[in-house]
């Protein structure tokens, strides 16, 4: 590795350190008071509706893409199943396994709550110029390929 990138690298790091759990923790307390306030559950139970519309439709697949077992994102399912967020059905292809889908009305809850954090969002990086949300576009696509 060159000098240059050497230095690059540690400011890299260094940067990464100082803004990004900064920024997480800011926009976590925001959906979680949102969340919470708003729409009886927590930050969490939004993340996990919001992976499940995304197509991470299974205990395994939630469990794999958070990173934790599957017992806890079952019982973490269980509370939006028992809430009537979230249903639990036989995959198409393979009645062994069950798909989860959000109901009407988690859908509308999570359309609801997105919207809000969409707007709280573009009201942070309305200041940003068109060239700056160009970069940060740029980054979010290194980081990542870099990280996955």
């Amino acid at each position: 590795m060159t000098k240059k990138k050497n230095k690059l690298m540690k400011d890299t790091i260094s940067d990464f350190w100082i803004t990004i759990p900064s920024l997480w923790h800011n926009l976590r307390a925001h959906i979680h008071d949102d969340a919470v306030e708003s729409f009886g559950i927590t930050a969490e139970q939004f993340h996990t509706m919001r992976r499940i519309s995304l197509g991470i439709d299974s205990v395994s697949k939630l469990a794999d893409d958070k990173s934790i077992s599957r017992s806890a994102v079952s019982r973490a399912v269980d509370v939006l199943v028992q809430k009537g967020l979230v249903v639990r059905e036989p995959h198409p292809q393979d009645r062994r396994r069950l798909r989860l889908t959000l109901t009407g009305k988690g859908q509308t809850l999570l359309d609801a709550l997105s919207k809000r954090v969409r707007e709280w969002m573009t009201k942070k990086l309305e200041m940003l110029d068109e060239r700056e949300l160009e970069v940060i576009i740029q980054a979010f696509g290194a980081l990542r390929s870099a990280f996955h």
